[in-house]
């Protein structure tokens, strides 16, 4: 049995991450650290407010680390350091060498670090990169995906996201990431990245709008378009090859279309269940961890140089 504490009670943390850890069979829920403890009542744990408090007290074997990005690092390390695995938020830290130390603090400590890009654990994800490897589409040569919504953070819901000392950057850190972390997954090392970013709509202290280039050593060209000025939502992801093409949008709905045909493979009901269960797993039963700190290092990787490309620009 893994006994959990969650610091933070945001959004995705009551919509997904609290219920899947209530379901996952081998977990148990012991106590959440947020500013306001009342916030812990309905799970019937107790609160905190004190991170070292809250470790000394419920002595956690796992901490899922869902605060704002700025904090990520150093939560992390501490939990590591305290004799916890960590399941991190996306992404994973505010620059690569953030993200590089709580590798080593993981490895360092002898510990599990998991980053929640769940959309690894997507099944028809799994099932388009089967394909692939069958030679479906031919040699793999371009892949695009783009998400687009509007964001304004409206009445202060999420006003974090836009301030750059604790988010980082805007919709390239916030939901960029987990499209270049899936190519990561599907085509392997990143070799060179070209971006720009920019505020086209909104004038806020972070970009509304970003588009990164990442060529893999493949040859893969991928191409990331994210924005937050868009009245018109959009989820697309596909893979182009030589005789043919993989077609997962929208990449949240089950829908796959592959040469062969039209296939329907849902994702599970709560979408951060599959990675926590997969991050348990790993713990318990030594199973393979489908997003480590170590892959996740890949994504912060291409992210910084997207940035730097920008400023260069």
């Amino acid at each position: 049995m893994m006994k959990w504490l969650v610091i933070g009670v945001g959004d995705i943390t009551t919509k997904r991450v609290l219920p899947a850890i209530q379901e996952e069979e081998q977990s148990k829920l012991v106590g959440i650290v947020t500013r306001n403890p009342a916030k812990a009542e309905p799970y019937g744990v107790p609160g905190f407010t004190d991170l070292k408090e809250a470790l000394a007290k419920v002595k956690p074997d796992a901490v899922y680390v869902a605060s704002p990005v700025f904090m990520h690092a150093p939560q992390t390390m501490i939990c590591l350091r305290e004799g916890c695995h960590v399941l991190c938020e996306k992404p994973m830290a505010m620059n690569y060498a953030e993200a590089e130390m709580m590798v080593e603090t993981a490895e360092a400590t002898g510990r599990t670090l998991g980053v929640a890009y769940y959309r690894r654990t997507y099944p028809k994800v799994h099932r388009a990169m089967a394909l692939m490897r069958e030679g479906v589409i031919g040699q793999p040569v371009l892949a695009y995906a783009s998400s687009h919504s509007w964001f304004k953070a409206e009445d202060e819901f999420r006003s974090w996201l836009l301030d750059p000392d604790k988010a980082g950057g805007g919709p390239l850190y916030d939901i960029a990431s987990h499209r270049i972390d899936l190519f990561n997954f599907i085509f392997g090392e990143p070799a060179r990245v070209r971006a720009q970013l920019s505020n086209a709509v909104n004038n806020t202290e972070v970009e509304d709008s970003a588009t990164v280039l990442i060529e893999y050593l493949n040859n893969v060209r991928a191409i990331v378009d994210v924005r937050w000025h868009s009245r018109v939502e959009r989820d697309e992801f596909r893979i182009i090859g030589t005789s043919g093409e993989l077609e997962l949008s929208p990449l949240n709905g089950p829908t796959l279309v592959t040469p062969e045909g039209r296939e329907e493979i849902p994702p599970h009901k709560n979408i951060h269940f599959p990675c926590v269960e997969n991050f348990v797993e790993a713990v318990l039963d030594c199973k393979p961890l489908l997003s480590s700190g170590r892959t996740a290092l890949w994504t912060d990787w291409v992210t910084e140089r997207a940035v730097k490309d920008n400023l260069r620009a």
